[in-house]
């Protein structure tokens, strides 16, 4: 018995060791994250800055023409609901919206169709393959019949803004693209997941999750001038900017064998001396802000399949595929760095949670022989005691910037999410490896999506 609650306490002890050191460096990042962004906040209050409004982007001065890509695949259930809304929200002089459908999706392709014949600002591409390809794909055909368009009718889109069939747009973020891209080459704007009564945990999760990658990561990057990724949602690109991708890559301005072409194509931006910008505008003083609205997966399994999308394509991938990009600085390579490191946070993670479970049988037995347990080395007592404070200091980073978005309610539920973020991310860190090793063996990519559910707008910012 003594030889085998020794063994726990080994087995305690060490894991309990790299998981600490795992979450110290990890901790320490965040915390230069958060001190860089608190900097950024006092200059901009000390220099009187303030956030602009949409009065900053007036309808008269819009001088571009816009075409929105929408790529659908087996989106029958709210590709409707949101192209009308879309139709009925947008405030620009001159836009179209371009929704992508494969051959084999005929529910995609006649929900479209339907919402086409009563508006002729809508247009339905068909991409030359049956789905599902890649979304990179479907984004390849729009570009190509928005090209095509611009050719046959003499006036060129200057701009392609990216959605998905389950946003819900804001009506004044056309007028804020067309003005910012005549200065930069991509415009991003904050994504607010809409909070979900029937999912608060999983679907909340993702509020907790955006509110600090929009709230204080994407505003950090732009800070300090490293590499802008897009979201793939609420983002617009220069249509010259798109054709120097194109170009560059033998034709097409997007990835086909790409998981995450839209997170690539911002740091093909920077790559080719491009500018992206993160803008975040209110409508009014202390208003709402501009921003893409959308319900997240609501269910675990759609959570893990999303999530692990994103790691194939951002940490795992990604490193094979564009690896450190060449002249970037030190900004650049720390933000690339963090940008993978999920993959590698949850080895650690996992090894935290066996350390808690070996800890408490340990302790259990040591009660129950009536032994003492062997006294935690001091240099592992002082790193456990910074990360309970870096732990508190990050829930309440969280805390303030959910409630900044969402108010104390959200705020409050984001402190136990953690544990389910942390939940998805295990589980989608174990699809990811796999999935990324069925592609190592020659199995192609696919478009891996979710089910998605559109929101009664008439309560959502811009109605």
């Amino acid at each position: 018995m003594d030889a085998v609650i020794a063994w726990i306490d080994a087995i305690a002890r060490e894991t309990m060791l790299f998981a600490a050191v795992g979450f110290l460096i990890g901790g320490l990042d965040d915390l230069a994250v958060d001190g860089a962004f608190l900097l950024r906040a006092i200059r901009r209050w000390w220099r009187g800055a303030s956030q602009p409004t949409l009065d900053d982007f007036p309808r008269g001065g819009c001088t571009g023409r816009i075409a929105v890509m929408v790529p659908a695949w087996d989106e029958a259930v709210v590709i409707g609901a949101m192209l009308r809304a879309t139709l009925a929200r947008f405030d620009h002089p001159d836009w179209r919206l371009y929704a992508g459908a494969y051959p084999n999706d005929r529910a995609t392709i006649a929900a479209i169709v339907a919402v086409a014949t009563e508006d002729d600002r809508v247009r339905l591409t068909l991409t030359p393959a049956p789905g599902p390809t890649t979304k990179a794909d479907c984004l390849n055909a729009l570009w190509r019949a928005i090209i095509a368009d611009g050719a046959a009718e003499g006036r060129p889109f200057t701009a392609m803004v990216l959605h998905d069939a389950e946003d819900v747009v804001h009506p004044g973020e056309l007028r804020v693209y067309d003005h910012l891209l005549t200065t930069a080459d991509t415009v991003q704007i904050p994504v607010l997941p809409l909070a979900d009564p029937a999912s608060r945990w999983v679907s909340g999760h993702y509020i907790d999750e955006f509110a600090e990658a929009h709230g204080r990561q994407l505003p950090v990057r732009g800070a300090l001038g490293a590499e802008l990724p897009l979201a793939g949602v609420g983002c617009a690109i220069s249509a010259a900017m798109l054709s120097r991708i194109a170009a560059r890559r033998g034709g097409l301005p997007f990835d086909e064998t790409s998981l995450t072409e839209d997170y690539e194509l911002g740091l093909t931006v920077r790559a080719l001396g491009g500018r992206g910008v993160f803008v975040r505008v209110r409508e009014t003083p202390g208003g709402p802000p501009v921003a893409v609205r959308a319900y997240f997966p609501a269910r675990l399994d759609a959570a893990v399949r999303q999530k692990a999308r994103w790691m194939t394509g951002i940490a795992l991938a990604g490193w094979d595929r564009i690896g450190w990009q060449a002249g970037g600085g030190p900004h650049d390579h720390w933000m690339r760095m963090r940008d993978r490191r999920a993959i590698l946070a949850i080895p650690v993670l996992a090894v935290a949670y066996i350390a808690l479970v070996a800890w408490g049988l340990g302790g259990t037995a040591h009660t129950l022989r009536g032994s003492d347990a062997t006294p935690l080395d001091p240099a592992l007592q002082l790193v456990l005691a910074i990360n309970l404070c870096l732990l508190v200091w990050r829930t309440a980073m969280r805390w303030a910037l959910v409630r900044h978005s969402y108010g104390r309610d959200e705020a409050w539920r984001s402190i136990p999410r953690m544990l389910v973020g942390n939940l998805v991310a295990l589980l989608a860190a174990r699809r990811a490896v796999m999935r990324y090793a069925a592609t190592l063996r020659g199995r192609p990519v696919r478009w891996d999506k979710t089910a998605h559910h559109f929101p009664d707008i008439a309560g959502l910012p811009g109605a």
